[in-house]
Order: structure tokens, then sequence, then C-alpha cells
């Protein structure tokens, strides 16, 4: 198969021209930042690789071993705009969704509809996140992408989750 530029969604070396997703940044940086626990912010302009980068650090840490690394886009909460409860829900299944398919793990399938009733929108991203991390053998680590493409409500009750 012939590699072709690609201008739309992740970059995959093996069918795309490419740089090395991992060689973009400073890998020991960022992996010092993980294993102190600590929140980092990938800011870049549009089409410039960081979704690819997001998901080849997916792929990296979870070969390492050491973490359970999940990749999760939350573009899809967007049209819930004000209604938290729409917009938590369709995050919380869309981490299930990824978590079951990525890494194997089934906690958050098995929990999230019932935290979601029993906690509400405005909490229980924050609890799912905190029983899965609890309950997990390994510490979690996850990359949350297009967090900017949310509004109102929702953001503000994202990023207070989140945090």
């Amino acid at each position: 198969m012939t590699r072709f530029f690609n201008t739309a969604g992740p970059v995959v070396l093996a069918d795309h021209y490419g740089l090395p997703p991992l060689e973009r940044w400073n890998l020991e940086e960022l992996l010092s930042l993980i294993d102190q626990k600590k929140y980092f912010v990938l800011h870049a302009p549009r089409q410039t690789g960081k979704t690819s980068c997001l998901l080849a650090l997916m792929e990296y840490l979870n070969r390492q071993g050491k973490f359970k690394c999940l990749y999760l886009n939350v573009e899809m909460a967007q049209s819930a705009r004000e209604n938290v409860e729409d917009g938590i829900r369709s995050i919380m299944g869309e981490l299930a969704q990824r978590a079951e398919y990525h890494i194997q793990d089934t906690f958050c399938t098995q929990n999230w509809d019932h935290i979601l009733e029993q906690s509400g929108g405005h909490s229980a991203l924050n609890r799912l996140i905190t029983e899965w991390c609890k309950q997990s053998e390994k510490p979690i680590v996850l990359l949350m992408d297009e967090i900017d493409a949310l509004v109102g409500d929702t953001l503000i009750s994202v990023l207070r989750q989140i945090r």
C-alpha cells in the first residue's frame, strides 16, 4: 500500500507520511510529569498532530506496563451545551467503551450508568474516575482530548470534576 499525506484524523505511520509522534515532544519530561501524578495541557493549533501524539503516548504507556492509559475524546458532549446530565452521560459512556476496547477494562462499562443515576451529572464523572482508580491494580493515566469543544455548564462541570 502506498503511503499518503493525511489531513483528517490521527496519523497512522504505516499508512501516512508523518514524523514519529513521540519524537515531536520531550517524552522524558512528560513521563516525569506522569510519574509525579501531575496534570499537563497539550495546546497547539489545529491539525498539528496533538491527537496522534496522545494516541501514541497511550500505546507507549500501555506497552510499558506500569500504567493503564486511556485516550478519551470528549467532543461528542459538545451538543449537550447546558445539559450537564446529557454531556456527562455521553462522556462516561465513551470512557467505558474505550476502556473496554483499548485496555480490556470493564469496570466503567459495568458501573457508569449506576453511578450517573446515583450521583447525577455534576459529580458522576468524578466518582466514576475515582472508583475506577481505587480498584485498579495499576495507576490510571487519562488523556482527555477536545475538552475545549465543550461549552457552557457542561464544560464547567467537566473541568471541576476532573480537577
